[in-house]
């Protein structure tokens, strides 16, 4: 539990706590707005609210007892894979999607993505699940079990996204990171059948 919260700790560290904060404004809007417009006005305030605490603090709890139900070298597979993985997904946004805003940070990244540059950094997926398949860190039903988690997170937060604001924001691309991160986690997990979920 201990490594488990340590590790998570540290992401958040080197990232600035970047995802969460996108994850949480995400919550924030698509929980508290009725119209297109108020959920992209309540995105794009700093402020943190009822949603967006509830959620971060839910998605940190799901994955730290996931992580820490995890056998080490396991749990060490599902890192390395779930964070190149996750950030994949949220890529494939900015490759699909039109950006929802007329302004903000993300647009110019969104207007440059290409089917190469995302074919590119698909390339980082696949080599991190070959090493940990050959490694033996992760069999093969662990993998294909996090790609479909992952793939189905990711459609499933697309439709709504669309549904809701007609695209995706930054704020969105957080949010399908920290969602899928926390679901490969738990397909991983999943996988490993009723001993490990004891």
């Amino acid at each position: 539990p201990v490594a488990a919260v340590l590790s998570t700790a540290a992401t958040i560290y080197a990232t600035g706590a970047f995802h969460e904060d996108g994850f949480a404004d995400t919550c924030d809007g698509l929980g508290g707005g009725m119209t297109r417009e108020r959920v992209l006005e309540i995105m794009k305030d700093s402020r943190v609210g009822a949603y967006g605490a509830i959620g971060v603090v839910g998605m940190l709890g799901t994955k730290c007892t996931a992580l820490a139900m995890l056998p080490p070298a396991s749990a060490i597979g599902a890192l390395l894979l779930a964070h190149p993985l996750s950030r994949l997904a949220a890529t494939s946004l900015i490759w699909r999607m039109e950006y929802a805003r007329a302004e903000g940070k993300a647009k110019p990244l969104a207007e440059r993505m290409t089917t190469a540059e995302f074919g590119i950094a698909s390339v980082t997926v696949a080599t991190a699940a070959a090493l940990l398949l050959a490694s033996g860190t992760l069999d093969m039903r662990a993998v294909l079990a996090a790609l479909l988690a992952a793939g189905a997170t990711t459609w499933w937060l697309a439709r709504k996204f669309a549904q809701r604001i007609g695209g995706y924001t930054g704020d969105c691309l957080g949010a399908v990171q920290q969602l899928t991160e926390a679901f490969i986690y738990l397909a991983v997990l999943a996988t490993l059948g009723h001993g490990a979920l004891a």
